[in-house]
Protein backbone atom coordinates (compact mmCIF):
# COMPACT_ATOMS: atom_id res chain seq x y z
CA UNK A 1 0.00 0.00 0.00
CA UNK A 2 2.59 2.27 1.05
CA UNK A 3 4.80 1.24 -2.26
CA UNK A 4 1.17 2.09 -4.28
CA UNK A 5 1.47 5.81 -2.26
CA UNK A 6 4.66 6.47 -3.30
CA UNK A 7 4.59 5.92 -6.72
CA UNK A 8 0.70 8.31 -7.00
CA UNK A 9 2.83 10.54 -5.23
CA UNK A 10 5.89 10.76 -7.39
CA UNK A 11 3.45 10.84 -10.41
CA UNK A 12 1.56 13.59 -9.30
CA UNK A 13 4.68 15.70 -8.70
CA UNK A 14 5.94 15.07 -12.26
CA UNK A 15 2.92 16.33 -13.70
CA UNK A 16 2.90 19.35 -12.29
CA UNK A 17 5.91 20.25 -12.90
CA UNK A 18 5.65 20.06 -16.71
CA UNK A 19 2.63 22.06 -16.36
CA UNK A 20 4.93 24.73 -13.99
CA UNK A 21 7.42 24.48 -17.08
CA UNK A 22 4.37 25.11 -19.75
CA UNK A 23 2.67 27.25 -17.90
CA UNK A 24 6.03 29.51 -17.30
CA UNK A 25 6.66 29.25 -21.01
CA UNK A 26 2.80 30.18 -21.74
CA UNK A 27 3.09 27.52 -24.36
CA UNK A 28 0.05 25.46 -24.90
CA UNK A 29 -0.14 21.79 -24.31
CA UNK A 30 0.08 20.00 -27.74
CA UNK A 31 1.44 22.88 -29.91
CA UNK A 32 4.42 22.02 -31.05
CA UNK A 33 7.34 22.88 -33.45
CA UNK A 34 8.78 19.62 -35.03
CA UNK A 35 12.39 19.96 -36.38
CA UNK A 36 13.66 17.54 -39.84
CA UNK A 37 17.35 18.18 -40.13
CA UNK A 38 18.76 17.03 -43.62
CA UNK A 39 22.46 17.33 -43.02
CA UNK A 40 25.36 16.15 -45.34
CA UNK A 41 25.25 15.10 -48.82
CA UNK A 42 21.55 13.93 -50.13
CA UNK A 43 21.80 10.64 -51.11
CA UNK A 44 18.90 9.04 -49.84
CA UNK A 45 14.57 10.52 -49.47
CA UNK A 46 12.86 7.59 -46.87
CA UNK A 47 14.57 9.05 -43.75
CA UNK A 48 13.24 12.74 -44.34
CA UNK A 49 9.94 11.51 -46.06
CA UNK A 50 9.18 9.43 -43.04
CA UNK A 51 9.42 12.28 -40.51
CA UNK A 52 7.61 14.64 -43.15
CA UNK A 53 4.92 11.80 -42.74
CA UNK A 54 4.72 11.32 -39.18
CA UNK A 55 4.87 15.25 -38.59
CA UNK A 56 1.88 15.35 -40.66
CA UNK A 57 -0.42 13.08 -38.86
CA UNK A 58 0.72 14.36 -35.15
CA UNK A 59 -2.15 17.10 -34.62
CA UNK A 60 0.37 18.43 -31.66
CA UNK A 61 2.91 19.12 -34.42
CA UNK A 62 1.38 22.61 -35.46
CA UNK A 63 4.34 23.88 -37.94
CA UNK A 64 7.80 22.23 -39.42
CA UNK A 65 11.28 23.66 -39.26
CA UNK A 66 13.52 21.83 -41.72
CA UNK A 67 16.89 22.25 -40.82
CA UNK A 68 19.23 22.00 -43.93
CA UNK A 69 23.21 22.14 -43.63
CA UNK A 70 23.91 20.08 -46.86
CA UNK A 71 25.66 21.23 -50.24
CA UNK A 72 22.83 19.25 -52.26
CA UNK A 73 22.91 15.63 -53.91
CA UNK A 74 21.35 13.29 -55.90
CA UNK A 75 18.47 14.47 -57.77
CA UNK A 76 15.95 12.05 -57.27
CA UNK A 77 15.96 11.91 -53.49
CA UNK A 78 15.81 15.64 -53.52
CA UNK A 79 12.72 15.71 -56.13
CA UNK A 80 10.76 13.10 -53.61
CA UNK A 81 11.50 15.67 -50.75
CA UNK A 82 10.34 18.55 -52.49
CA UNK A 83 7.27 16.86 -53.34
CA UNK A 84 6.67 15.62 -49.92
CA UNK A 85 7.17 19.32 -48.55
CA UNK A 86 4.42 20.30 -50.91
CA UNK A 87 1.91 17.54 -49.88
CA UNK A 88 2.42 18.70 -46.05
CA UNK A 89 2.31 22.42 -46.62
CA UNK A 90 -1.83 21.39 -47.33
CA UNK A 91 -1.70 20.56 -43.54
CA UNK A 92 0.74 22.74 -41.76
CA UNK A 93 3.49 25.77 -42.10
CA UNK A 94 6.77 25.07 -43.16
CA UNK A 95 9.97 26.72 -42.32
CA UNK A 96 13.03 25.94 -44.05
CA UNK A 97 16.29 27.02 -41.84
CA UNK A 98 19.63 26.82 -43.72
CA UNK A 99 22.77 26.44 -41.78
CA UNK A 100 26.25 26.74 -43.28
CA UNK A 101 25.51 25.50 -46.57
CA UNK A 102 22.21 25.02 -48.18
CA UNK A 103 23.49 24.92 -51.77
CA UNK A 104 22.26 23.10 -55.02
CA UNK A 105 19.97 20.20 -53.51
CA UNK A 106 19.84 21.49 -50.39
CA UNK A 107 18.34 24.75 -51.58
CA UNK A 108 16.33 22.69 -54.25
CA UNK A 109 14.72 20.92 -50.80
CA UNK A 110 13.84 24.25 -49.33
CA UNK A 111 12.18 26.33 -51.98
CA UNK A 112 8.60 24.97 -51.61
CA UNK A 113 8.65 25.88 -47.46
CA UNK A 114 6.10 28.86 -47.01
CA UNK A 115 9.35 31.06 -45.62
CA UNK A 116 12.94 30.19 -46.23
CA UNK A 117 15.71 31.74 -43.36
CA UNK A 118 19.11 31.92 -43.93
CA UNK A 119 22.18 32.84 -41.79
CA UNK A 120 23.72 36.19 -43.57
CA UNK A 121 26.62 34.17 -44.42
CA UNK A 122 24.81 30.82 -45.71
CA UNK A 123 26.60 29.71 -49.01
CA UNK A 124 23.68 28.50 -50.95
CA UNK A 125 22.03 29.22 -54.19
CA UNK A 126 23.99 26.47 -56.71
CA UNK A 127 21.16 26.22 -59.05
CA UNK A 128 22.68 23.48 -61.49
CA UNK A 129 23.13 19.78 -61.76
CA UNK A 130 26.55 18.26 -62.77
CA UNK A 131 27.51 14.85 -64.13
CA UNK A 132 31.15 13.52 -63.16
CA UNK A 133 32.81 10.83 -65.02
CA UNK A 134 36.23 9.70 -64.65
CA UNK A 135 38.33 8.73 -67.72
CA UNK A 136 40.82 6.44 -66.72
CA UNK A 137 41.96 5.23 -70.50
CA UNK A 138 45.15 6.78 -70.61
CA UNK A 139 45.96 4.91 -67.15
CA UNK A 140 45.07 1.12 -68.57
CA UNK A 141 46.87 1.78 -72.05
CA UNK A 142 50.31 2.84 -69.52
CA UNK A 143 49.72 -0.56 -67.77
CA UNK A 144 48.97 -2.66 -70.69
CA UNK A 145 44.91 -3.31 -69.21
CA UNK A 146 42.26 -3.69 -72.45
CA UNK A 147 38.51 -3.72 -71.59
CA UNK A 148 36.73 -5.49 -73.49
CA UNK A 149 32.63 -4.42 -74.15
CA UNK A 150 30.10 -6.58 -75.48
CA UNK A 151 26.67 -4.10 -75.34
CA UNK A 152 23.05 -4.58 -76.66
CA UNK A 153 23.16 -0.70 -77.87
CA UNK A 154 25.58 1.45 -79.64
CA UNK A 155 25.13 4.26 -76.12
CA UNK A 156 25.01 1.29 -73.47
CA UNK A 157 28.75 1.98 -72.29
CA UNK A 158 27.96 5.80 -72.46
CA UNK A 159 29.27 6.62 -69.19
CA UNK A 160 32.42 4.30 -69.11
CA UNK A 161 35.22 5.38 -67.27
CA UNK A 162 37.17 3.24 -69.95
CA UNK A 163 37.10 5.35 -72.48
CA UNK A 164 37.01 8.73 -73.57
CA UNK A 165 33.80 10.05 -74.25
CA UNK A 166 32.33 10.94 -78.56
CA UNK A 167 31.33 14.37 -79.29
CA UNK A 168 27.80 12.43 -79.86
CA UNK A 169 27.53 11.09 -76.21
CA UNK A 170 29.10 14.25 -74.95
CA UNK A 171 25.53 15.69 -76.82
CA UNK A 172 23.29 12.73 -75.48
CA UNK A 173 24.34 13.97 -72.00
CA UNK A 174 24.38 17.39 -72.27
CA UNK A 175 20.86 17.23 -73.34
CA UNK A 176 19.33 15.31 -69.98
CA UNK A 177 21.71 17.70 -67.91
CA UNK A 178 20.05 20.75 -69.59
CA UNK A 179 16.39 18.72 -69.04
CA UNK A 180 16.87 18.20 -65.21
CA UNK A 181 18.63 21.87 -64.72
CA UNK A 182 15.13 22.78 -66.76
CA UNK A 183 13.35 21.01 -64.02
CA UNK A 184 15.08 22.45 -61.10
CA UNK A 185 14.57 26.24 -62.79
CA UNK A 186 11.02 25.39 -62.43
CA UNK A 187 10.52 24.02 -59.06
CA UNK A 188 12.48 26.87 -58.03
CA UNK A 189 10.21 28.65 -60.06
CA UNK A 190 6.90 27.54 -58.90
CA UNK A 191 8.25 27.32 -55.04
CA UNK A 192 9.36 30.92 -54.65
CA UNK A 193 6.21 32.02 -56.95
CA UNK A 194 9.66 33.60 -59.00
CA UNK A 195 9.04 34.27 -62.84
CA UNK A 196 11.37 31.50 -64.68
CA UNK A 197 13.18 34.09 -66.45
CA UNK A 198 14.16 35.44 -63.55
CA UNK A 199 15.05 32.25 -61.79
CA UNK A 200 17.29 31.15 -65.53
CA UNK A 201 19.14 34.45 -64.93
CA UNK A 202 20.68 32.68 -61.60
CA UNK A 203 20.77 29.50 -62.28
CA UNK A 204 24.11 29.04 -63.62
CA UNK A 205 25.24 27.42 -60.92
CA UNK A 206 27.32 30.61 -58.75
CA UNK A 207 26.66 30.43 -55.08
CA UNK A 208 24.78 33.12 -53.33
CA UNK A 209 26.01 34.56 -49.48
CA UNK A 210 22.70 34.35 -47.65
CA UNK A 211 22.61 38.33 -47.75
CA UNK A 212 22.79 38.27 -50.94
CA UNK A 213 20.35 35.48 -52.03
CA UNK A 214 17.65 37.77 -49.69
CA UNK A 215 18.35 40.59 -51.86
CA UNK A 216 17.49 38.23 -54.88
CA UNK A 217 14.77 37.12 -53.61
CA UNK A 218 15.95 33.79 -53.05
CA UNK A 219 15.13 33.53 -49.31
CA UNK A 220 13.20 35.35 -47.34
CA UNK A 221 14.27 36.50 -43.88
CA UNK A 222 18.00 36.76 -42.51
CA UNK A 223 18.30 34.37 -38.56
CA UNK A 224 19.40 31.73 -37.37
CA UNK A 225 17.50 28.34 -35.86
CA UNK A 226 15.85 29.47 -33.22
CA UNK A 227 14.37 32.48 -35.38
CA UNK A 228 13.06 29.83 -37.64
CA UNK A 229 11.27 28.61 -34.98
CA UNK A 230 9.61 31.30 -33.69
CA UNK A 231 8.59 32.30 -36.86
CA UNK A 232 7.11 28.70 -37.64
CA UNK A 233 5.44 29.34 -34.44
CA UNK A 234 4.36 32.59 -35.17
CA UNK A 235 2.89 31.38 -38.80
CA UNK A 236 1.11 28.23 -37.42
CA UNK A 237 -0.84 30.85 -34.65
CA UNK A 238 1.07 29.21 -31.50
CA UNK A 239 1.34 31.96 -28.47
CA UNK A 240 4.64 32.31 -26.86
CA UNK A 241 8.06 30.90 -27.41
CA UNK A 242 7.18 27.21 -29.36
CA UNK A 243 7.68 23.91 -27.74
CA UNK A 244 10.08 22.00 -30.14
CA UNK A 245 10.68 17.99 -31.18
CA UNK A 246 12.35 16.19 -32.84
CA UNK A 247 12.80 12.63 -34.30
CA UNK A 248 16.13 11.95 -34.42
CA UNK A 249 17.63 12.82 -31.16
CA UNK A 250 18.64 11.65 -27.91
CA UNK A 251 15.94 11.23 -25.32
CA UNK A 252 16.55 12.29 -21.26
CA UNK A 253 13.97 13.22 -18.49
CA UNK A 254 14.84 16.54 -18.93
CA UNK A 255 15.04 16.57 -22.50
CA UNK A 256 11.20 15.13 -22.27
CA UNK A 257 10.12 18.28 -20.33
CA UNK A 258 11.94 20.79 -21.66
CA UNK A 259 11.87 19.82 -25.58
CA UNK A 260 15.73 20.72 -26.01
CA UNK A 261 16.93 17.99 -27.63
CA UNK A 262 20.71 17.96 -28.82
CA UNK A 263 21.05 17.11 -32.88
CA UNK A 264 23.03 14.16 -34.08
CA UNK A 265 25.19 14.69 -37.02
CA UNK A 266 24.34 12.15 -40.10
CA UNK A 267 27.74 11.49 -42.25
CA UNK A 268 27.19 10.31 -45.47
CA UNK A 269 29.37 9.38 -48.45
CA UNK A 270 28.66 10.11 -52.44
CA UNK A 271 29.28 8.48 -55.49
CA UNK A 272 31.08 9.95 -58.23
CA UNK A 273 28.94 8.97 -61.34
CA UNK A 274 25.64 10.30 -61.70
CA UNK A 275 23.18 13.29 -62.05
CA UNK A 276 23.99 15.59 -58.95
CA UNK A 277 22.30 18.64 -57.56
CA UNK A 278 25.65 19.43 -55.30
CA UNK A 279 27.51 22.65 -54.41
CA UNK A 280 31.32 21.81 -56.38
CA UNK A 281 33.97 24.29 -54.69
Amino acid sequence: MKKILLFLFITIIVIAVISYVLTLTHIPIGEKVGIIRVEGVILDSRDVIDELKTYAKDSSIKAVVIRIDSPGGAVAPAQEIYKEIVKLKKEKKVVASMGSVAASGGYYIACPADKIVANPGTLTGSIGVIMEIPNIEGLMKKIGVETKVIKSGKHKDIASMFKSMTEEERKILQSVLDDVHDQFIRAVSEGRNMKYENIKELADGRIFTGKKAKELGLVDTLGNLDDAVNLAGKLSGIKGEPRVVSKKEKLSIWNIISGNLPSELIKKGFPTIGLKYILTL
